[in-house]
């Protein structure tokens, strides 16, 4: 019980360093790994193994060169096998990434001709409609 209370009591106190750490690792990744994947309009291990590299550089810099080159080595390292699990996870759920974000943009595109299309038939209506007063208007 002790030990559990000291564990327990370490985490609180030293838990928030650790966490902020841990968001900043993930968010940079993330973002990183999602930039390549929108730019280059595909998912692919490299993505991952990309933003693994950054983010261990960037989180290595301060320990000079020999740090830098080891946190880009341990960050490819560690993104090749979570880029593999997610890709293989959003396999699993039906459709790909890359297959939702086409998806969504060919109905956002499909949408936007659509409503296009109506208004510009609303004003092809309201074009006839003035012809046809200035037309009765001739005529009398």
């Amino acid at each position: 019980q002790s030990a559990h209370r000291a564990g327990l009591r370490s985490f609180i106190r030293y838990g928030w360093r650790w966490s902020w750490r841990v968001t900043v690792f993930v968010t940079v990744f993330n973002m990183v790994s999602t930039g390549l994947s929108v730019y280059r309009d595909k998912t692919t291990i490299s993505n991952f193994a990309a933003a693994g590299g950054f983010t261990g550089a960037l989180f290595r810099m301060n320990l000079g060169l020999q740090g830098l080159a080891g946190g880009m080595v341990f960050g490819t390292a560690f993104g090749i096998p979570a880029g593999g699990l997610l890709m293989a996870l959003h396999s699993l759920a039906g459709e790909s990434l890359q297959e939702k974000r086409s998806r969504e943009r060919r109905e956002l595109y499909e949408r936007k001709l659509a409503e296009w299309q109506s208004r510009l038939s609303v004003t092809e209506v309201l074009g006839q409609t003035e012809n046809n007063t200035k037309e009765g208007l001739k005529m009398e």
